[in-house]
């Protein structure tokens, strides 16, 4: 079954960025000059999805405000003859079809899935958290749904992380010799590790692990987590694959540092004021 929907979720409060997010929702803080969010958009579409659900709470408008046309500013833009700007300005609303829905439930990352699972019920789909970014040349949610289509099993994206930072990640034990889960810790102790995987807010879920997920009891810190319906369903019988970044890398931006270091990583690409940046951070450096 072609994939055509992404759960984005995005009803976290950011609260290692305050007080930047005291009043602003995280994923609309700038990669240069776009929102993080529409980075994440961004590589949905390249991959095909049509239809991108939005698990949102109270504080999130300006989120939702992004989506939507500014006609006052559209028209400025015209006005003054930035056509450009115009340009860029009119095709953020019109990338996908976008839908919003209110988490509700327990705290935890299985949440949103939950909040959502009416308007994908029984289809494949990307879910994604809505801080986290991968840049590479092809979109790798892209790179997901090629491997999905050749094989038709779930995926959960993975990379290696340093040893002394695996508990703070889901952490993936591979079946010897193939890309097939064996099992997920959450945030282990560095010797319980079974690998330096992580798992990262990039997968494709189908109904069956939407079902288990429904029926999972809280898990650590009293929180619902996709990776223990994960976990029954690999102990079932299931197959999920683990799927690396091809050409690119995972970029989280919910701490200052992170954040900081994937504005660069992004800016030093830029044509327009890539050099430039280089030449600032050598200065910087000496």
């Amino acid at each position: 079954m072609k994939i055509r929907k992404a759960i984005v979720a995005v009803a976290g409060s950011g609260t290692r960025l305050l007080p930047a997010t005291k009043s602003m929702p995280k994923e609309m803080l700038p990669i240069v000059d776009k929102p993080i969010i529409q980075l994440v958009v961004e590589e949905l579409v390249e991959a095909g999805i049509e239809d991108i659900i939005l698990v949102t709470k109270w504080d999130k408008k300006p989120l939702e405000d992004h989506f939507d046309h500014n006609w006052a500013l559209i028209h400025e833009l015209k006005q003054a003859g930035k056509d450009h700007l115009l340009d860029e300005t009119k095709k953020i609303a019109d990338l996908a079809n976008f839908i919003y829905v209110r988490q509700k439930g327990p705290y935890g990352n299985g949440t949103p899935i939950l909040s959502a699972a009416s308007i994908v019920q029984d289809e494949p789909f990307v879910f994604c958290f809505g801080d986290d970014l991968v840049k590479s040349k092809t979109s790798f949610t892209k790179q997901m749904v090629e491997d999905y289509e050749k094989h038709g099993k779930p995926i959960f994206a993975v990379q290696e992380v340093p040893k002394d930072q695996v508990n703070r990640y889901g952490i993936v034990k591979l079946r010897e010799g193939n890309m097939e889960i064996e099992d997920i810790i959450e945030k282990p102790s560095i010797e319980e590790a079974p690998s330096q995987l992580a798992d990262f807010g990039r997968m494709i879920i189908n109904q069956e692990i939407v079902d288990i997920l429904k029926k999972t009891a809280l898990g650590k810190g009293n929180e619902l987590w996709i990776v223990d319906a994960v976990k029954t369903y690999v102990n079932n019988g299931g197959i999920m694959m683990a799927k690396t970044v091809d050409d690119g890398e995972w970029l989280t931006t919910g701490d200052p540092l992170n954040y900081i270091k994937t504005i660069l990583k992004y800016a030093i690409e830029r044509e327009d004021i890539g050099e430039e940046i280089k030449a600032f951070t050598k200065e910087l450096i000496g």
